[in-house]
């Protein structure tokens, strides 16, 4: 029995809830984490079903029963392995000293690699998607733009000028 991996005894306790040694938290986050971890896990529920699908097998009856008795069995099964793998695989994650966010790494780790190549396939490079070209910041002005703008600005010269009737800001009689 090495350090690294669980015997059978260990094994059955780990499967039952026990906590493994912490210096076999890699083995419990390869076998959570790992490829095929679906399969080992769906294999396992199905393991206590055995026995009682073999004697259902032995029920009289014609076969269509038989089957249709087990099938009746092992399809809510299947549906509720499913449905609560990820609560188990969290739940042997936090028995074992580990994070239970190590559950979702397989699937962000598939997601990241489906939206590498979905950008590859799709979005090649980065590109502007306006019609126009985009116009350089204009340079701040120099003494000579200067001059050209104050002339164009207007003000009055005289006082009396603003203060007219017609002058803006004051009510006509």
């Amino acid at each position: 029995m090495s350090a690294t991996r669980p015997g059978p005894l260990q094994r059955i306790g780990y499967l039952l809830g026990r906590r493994l040694p912490p210096e076999m938290s890699d083995w419990v986050r390869k076998d959570i984490t790992g490829r095929g971890h679906v399969v080992r896990y769906l294999l396992r529920g199905f393991i206590p079903f055995l026995p009682i699908a073999i004697g259902l097998c032995f029920v009289p009856g014609s076969w269509m029963v038989r089957a249709g008795m087990i099938l009746l069995l092992a399809i809510p099964l299947l549906y509720f392995q499913l449905a609560l793998m990820n609560i188990y695989r969290r739940h042997l994650l936090r028995n074992n000293g580990l994070d239970p966010k190590l559950a979702d790494k397989v699937t962000i780790v598939r997601l990241s690699e489906a939206e590498a190549l979905y950008r590859s396939q799709h979005r090649p490079q980065e590109v502007s998607m306006a019609p126009y070209d985009v116009p350089q910041p204009a340079t701040p002005p120099t003494p000579q733009n200067r001059a050209v703008i104050d002339s164009v600005i207007v003000e009055p010269k005289d006082p009396e000028q603003s203060s007219g009737p017609d002058a803006p800001g004051q009510a006509k009689v």
